[in-house]
C-alpha cells in the first residue's frame, strides 16, 4: 500500500507541525473538509497497515500524535523507500537522474521496473523529460545497442546534472531516493563528505547547510561521469581566472588519488566550489575579482539615491553583499544560475524595493558583463530588506512616485530630471508610456502625467516643460495634497521653538535658512546651473546644420547627422555605434512630426556636450514615420542640455515652425527659427 503525493505532504506536514488546525491545512492545500477527511482516512489506513499510532483529531480541529510513530517514520534506519506513489513530475525527475547517473544501458524495462509504473506512462514521463531536457540544447534519444541517452554538450550535460540533484534533494526522504535511483557507493560517498570536511577548515569558511548537502552528490556524480569517459569541451571555461584562486587548491586536494582528471575537469570542479554558498568566511579581502567590493559600494550608492534612504553601517551590509557576491559572480558569468534560483517569490512587502534594487545593479553588470538574473537580484533584495529592517526604515514609508507620458522616452527624461530635483524626497519608481501604465503591477502613491489618466491615486498634470514659477506652485501643491498641509501656513518660529526643545542647534540662523529653503524651494544652485547651461541657438549653428541632405535608410542619415560632431572631435565613432544599436525601430526618439532626436549615454563616446541638426527634404522612413529632421543629441551629464533639450521640445510641438525647418534652403533661416526659442525660453525663465 501506498500514499499518494497529497497524503504525503499532509503526513509530513501535521507530524512536523503538530500545532496545527484543520482549518490551516486546508487553506495551505487549498483542500475542503471532505477532502480533507479523505486523505487522513488514508493516511490512517497507511499506518495501520505498518503497525503504527494512527492520528487522532479533536472536535476543536487539532491533531494528536503519538510521539513513537514520528520517531518511527523519520528516524535514520527507517526510511521506506515505497512511501509515496511519485507524482509525474517527480518520476520525470527520476528519470533523468537515472539517465545521468547510472552506468550501462537504460531500457523502457528498466524504468518501469525502477517506478513501478505502467509502459505507456515511462513513454509519458519521457516526453516530459525531453522537454526539460531540450531547455539545457540537450535531447534524449534511443538506440538499440545503447539504450536511452541524453546527449548533446557535456558542459550542458552537468548543468543538467546538477539541477536534476537539486530538485531531489528537495523532494521529502529526496537523498534516500538519488540513491536509491542511481546506485550510489555509500563508502566512496563518505569520503568525500570528509574531503569537503577539510576544504572548509583550509578555505576558513563554512558552506550553507544546503550546500553541504548537495556538494558530495556533485562531486560524486561528477567524477562518475569523468570516469565513464564524458568531458567537458576545454574552451567553456577560462584558466587564468580560475587557476590562482584558493578553490583550485582545494579541488586537487579533493582530487589528490584520482589519477587523470583532466585540466578542464579540475577547473568545472573549482568552479563549483566558487559558486556554492557560504554561511560565513574569514577571508573577505580576496584579490580573484578585485572591483567587485567597488561595484558593490557603487551600486548601494545607486540605490541610496534611488530610495531616498541612508544605509546605516555600511561596511556591515557590504560584507554580507561579498558573501553573497563572490559565488554569484561565477554563477553569472559562466551561466549557471538556472539551478541556483530562489524558489520563493519576492514578499509584497519588498514588491518595490525589489525594484529599486533591480534599478540599481548597473555597477554589476558592468563588472560581470551580463545581465543580472532575476534569482540573483531577489537574493540581493532579501539581504538590503533585511538591513532596511533592522535599522527601522522601509520603503512603504516613502512616498513613491510615476511619471507617465504619451510622448516617448526623451519627453519622460526631461520630466523625470525635473521632478527628481523638484522632489527629491519621494522615490520616482518609473517613467511610462500609457499602455505600460494601465499594466503596471507595483505599488505606488502619486502619478505625474501631462494628459489625464484613470486612476485611483493621487494624479497631477504637469506641462510638458515646467517654468520655475510652475515648478514652486507644483511643489507646494503636490505637498499639500500628500502630506495635508500648506507650506505658506507653517510658523517658522514656531517650528524653530518646537526643534529647540528636542534637539541642540549648531547655528540657529543656518538651520532656519535651510528650513525656508527646502519649505519655499526657490531651486537657486538648479537654476544658476541652468543660466548658465547654453541656449538651443548656441548647440545649432552653421558648423551644425546641414540642409539638403539624402539618404536611403536610417542607419546613413544617422551618420550623416553626426558627422559634424565627429569632426569637431565632440563624440567618438562609437557614439555613432550606440545610436544605431539602441534606436532599431524605437518609436520614442520621435518628438514631433517628421523630426526624430537619436541619442545615447555619455559613456558610449561623448567628449563634449553638442548637437547636430540635419535636413532631409525627401525624408526618410523610421519606425513607421517620415522623418525630415534629425538632431543629434550628446550629453555628457543630466543638466548642461537640458535648457537646449527644452527649447527643442517646445519647437516640436509647433508644426508650423517644424514645416519650415522642413522646407528652408538657407542655414540662416533655420538659426532664425531655432533663435526664436531661446529668446522665448529666456524671456520666461
Amino acid at each position: 500500500m501506498q500514499l499518494n503525493e497529497r497524503s504525503n505532504h499532509l503526513l509530513w506536514e501535521i507530524t512536523m507541525n503538530p500545532h496545527l488546525k484543520s482549518e490551516d491545512l486546508e487553506n495551505k492545500y487549498n483542500l475542503n473538509r471532505r477532502q480533507l477527511k479523505y486523505s487522513f482516512n488514508q493516511i490512517n489506513d497507511w499506518l495501520e497497515f505498518r503497525n503504527l499510532p494512527k492520528i487522532e483529531r479533536t472536535t476543536q480541529g487539532m491533531f494528536v500524535i503519538d510521539p513513537v510513530l514520528v520517531s518511527t517514520l523519520y528516524k535514520k534506519e527507517h526510511q521506506p523507500q515505497d512511501m509515496t506513489i511519485p507524482s509525474e513530475k517527480e518520476r520525470t525527475n527520476i528519470i533523468i537522474l537515472m539517465l545521468l547517473t547510472k552506468e550501462g544501458e537504460l531500457s523502457l524495462f528498466h524504468f518501469t521496473d525502477e517506478l513501478d509504473v505502467s509502459k505507456n506512462t515511462v513513454l509519458n514521463d519521457l516526453k516530459k523529460a525531453q522537454s526539460i531536457v531540450a531547455e539545457y540544447e540537450l535531447e534524449i534519444n534511443y538506440t538499440r545497442q545503447s539504450g536511452y541517452r541524453v546527449e548533446g554538450k557535456e558542459f550542458f550535460i552537468r548543468k543538467l546534472l546538477l539541477n536534476t540533484i537539486y530538485k531531489m534533494l528537495d523532494l521529502h526522504l529526496g537523498k534516500q531516493k538519488i540513491e536509491q535511483f542511481s546506485e550510489v557507493d555509500i563508502q566512496e560517498m563518505e569520503a568525500i563528505n570528509e574531503r569537503i570536511k577539510r576544504i572548509e577548515y583550509n578555505l576558513n569558511l563554512q558552506f550553507t547547510d544546503e550546500k553541504i548537502t548537495s556538494m558530495p552528490y556533485i562531486l560524486y556524480f561528477t567524477l562518475r561521469r569523468i570516469q565513464q569517459g564524458n568531458h567537458i569541451d576545454p574552451f567553456y571555461i577560462q584558466l587564468e581566472e580560475l587557476q590562482d584562486t584558493k578553490e583550485c587548491k582545494a579541488t586537487e586536494e579533493i582530487l589528490f588519488d584520482y589519477h587523470d582528471i583532466p585540466m578542464q575537469e579540475r577547473l568545472f570542479i573549482t568552479l563549483h566550489l566558487l559558486t556554492s554558498n557560504v554561511y560565513w568566511s574569514e577571508d573577505l579581502t580576496e584579490k580573484t575579482i578585485p572591483d567587485l567590493q567597488q561595484s558593490l559600494r557603487d551600486m548601494l550608492l545607486q540605490f541610496e539615491k534611488r530610495s531616498c534612504i541612508y544605509l546605516k553601517d555600511k561596511e556591515q551590509l557590504l560584507n554580507k553583499l561579498l558573501l553573497h557576491m563572490k559565488p554569484a559572480y561565477y554563477r553569472i558569468k559562466y551561466k549557471l544560475t538556472g539551478f541556483y534560483d530562489i524558489q520563493q517569490t519576492v514578499s509584497e512587502e519588498f514588491k518595490e524595493l525589489h525594484h529599486i534594487v533591480k534599478q540599481s545593479t548597473n555597477p554589476l553588470e558592468k563588472l560581470v558583463g551580463e545581465l543580472i538574473p532575476e534569482s540573483e537580484i531577489t537574493y540581493l533584495t532579501m539581504l538590503i530588506g533585511g538591513w532596511l529592517t533592522k535599522q527601522g526604515d522601509s520603503i512603504q514609508q516613502k512616498v513613491k512616485a510615476l511619471i507617465v507620458c504619451p510622448k516617448g522616452v526623451s519627453f519622460s527624461r526631461l520630466l523625470l530630471t525635473e521632478l527628481k530635483d523638484l522632489f527629491p524626497e519621494f522615490i520616482f519608481l518609473d517613467s511610462l508610456s500609457v499602455r505600460d501604465f494601465q499594466d503596471y503591477s507595483l505599488d505606488f502613491d502619486i502619478v505625474f502625467s501631462p494628459v489625464y489618466l484613470e486612476t485611483e491615486k493621487n494624479l497631477f498634470i504637469v506641462a510638458d516643460v515646467l517654468s520655475k514659477e510652475e515648478k514652486n506652485r507644483l511643489r507646494k501643491h503636490v505637498l499639500a495634497e500628500v502630506h495635508g498641509y500648506h507650506i505658506q501656513g507653517l510658523d517658522m518660529e514656531q517650528m524653530m521653538e518646537i526643534i529647540e526643545k528636542h534637539a541642540k542647534i549648531g547655528s540657529k540662523q543656518a538651520l532656519k535658512k535651510d528650513l525656508q529653503a527646502y519649505m519655499n524651494p526657490e531651486f537657486p544652485d538648479k537654476e544658476m546651473s541652468s543660466e548658465a547651461t547654453p541656449h538651443l541657438h548656441e548647440f545649432l549653428h552653421k558648423r551644425t546644420i546641414q540642409l539638403h541632405s539624402h539618404a536611403e535608410t536610417w542607419e546613413e542619415a544617422v551618420k550623416e547627422s553626426a558627422k559634424p560632431l565627429l569632426e569637431n572631435g565632440s563624440i567618438e565613432w562609437s557614439y555613432v555605434e550606440a545610436l544605431l544599436q539602441q534606436h532599431t525601430e524605437d518609436p520614442y526618439i520621435v518628438i514631433g512630426p517628421g523630426i526624430a532626436i537619436p541619442h545615447a549615454s555619455p559613456e558610449e563616446g561623448v567628449n563634449d556636450v553638442s548637437m547636430s541638426l540635419l535636413q532631409l527634404p525627401k525624408g526618410v522612413s523610421y519606425a513607421n514615420n517620415t522623418i525630415h529632421v534629425i538632431v543629434v543629441i550628446a550629453a555628457l551629464d543630466k543638466y548642461q542640455h537640458l535648457k537646449a533639450l527644452r527649447q527643442l521640445m517646445k519647437l516640436s510641438n509647433n508644426n508650423e515652425d517644424i514645416e519650415s525647418i522642413m522646407t528652408s534652403n538657407k542655414v540662416q533661416d533655420v538659426q532664425s527659427v531655432i533663435q526664436k526659442y531661446s529668446i522665448e525660453t529666456e524671456k520666461s525663465e
